[in-house]
């Protein structure tokens, strides 16, 4: 199987334009998260599909390929599947482009979860244990369900499984990974879908797969690092990476 993953990077962030391109231990962030996709066993080949000319020189200086995209683009997985239709390849990997620290163990653990699932299951992703200090109720940190088969039943904002009160705890809450396997057929079936009730309710894009009928395969390891959103969490990122 030819494995391909696709980093979506946009200038435009709302709450930290430029990211892709701000410096941690003296690298673009976009440039980190390649490196890191790299050390996948599975990855064949990266690419970085951009809105910006200046992400693109940025990547391709750094030894990587880029795409310049359109840029009407809603979403990073839209954004994706216009640089997967180009492609010659089975699997493509979308590999958050803010994920500097995104470990190479996890990408392969849900590559390897879509490859042992079977044809009928279209897409796969990462859960981890809540870490020490990271809180299941924070809406940021979405929460995933898991069935006794390893297929996602439900993705939430909201603390899931609830511990009632006198129920005796069989579950841990599992925090999701913003890491996704897909077949590459699947994807442009996936942004032709329109977005459904609980997708928007929760604004949790991956919930249209399941309200769609389809499954996700989850695999599970141990994520120790988050995304950048803000300025404020590079720096907090930047002092944990010298210590």
């Amino acid at each position: 199987m030819k494995v391909v993953a696709v980093i979506p990077a946009r200038w435009a962030s709302v709450r930290f334009p430029g990211k892709p391109l701000a410096l941690l231990a003296g690298k673009p962030v976009i440039v980190h998260v390649c490196q890191q996709t790299q050390k996948s066993k599975h990855v064949q080949r990266i690419i970085v599909a951009t809105d910006d000319q200046r992400i693109v020189d940025a990547v391709t200086a750094a030894g990587f390929d880029a795409r310049l995209t359109r840029a009407d683009h809603v979403n990073g997985t839209s954004r994706i599947a216009e640089v997967a239709a180009t492609l010659n390849a089975d699997i493509i990997v979308n590999v958050q482009g803010d994920e500097p620290r995104i470990e190479p163990e996890l990408i392969d653990l849900a590559i390897e979860a879509l490859m042992k699932a079977g044809k009928s299951v279209p897409v796969s992703t990462v859960a981890s244990p809540f870490m020490p200090g990271e809180d299941a109720n924070d809406p940021n940190l979405v929460k995933v369900a898991v069935g006794a088969h390893g297929r996602a039943l439900y993705f939430s904002r909201s603390c899931i499984p609830f511990h009632r009160v006198g129920a005796t705890i069989a579950v841990e809450p599992l925090k999701h990974v913003g890491l996704y396997v897909y077949r590459r057929e699947f994807l442009s079936i996936f942004v032709a879908l329109a977005p459904t009730p609980l997708e928007l309710t929760e604004q949790l894009e991956q919930l249209r797969i399941l309200e769609n009928g389809h499954s996700i395969a989850v695999a599970i390891g141990n994520a120790r690092f988050h995304g950048v959103d803000t300025p404020q969490q590079l720096e907090k990122l930047e002092a944990r990476s010298s210590q």
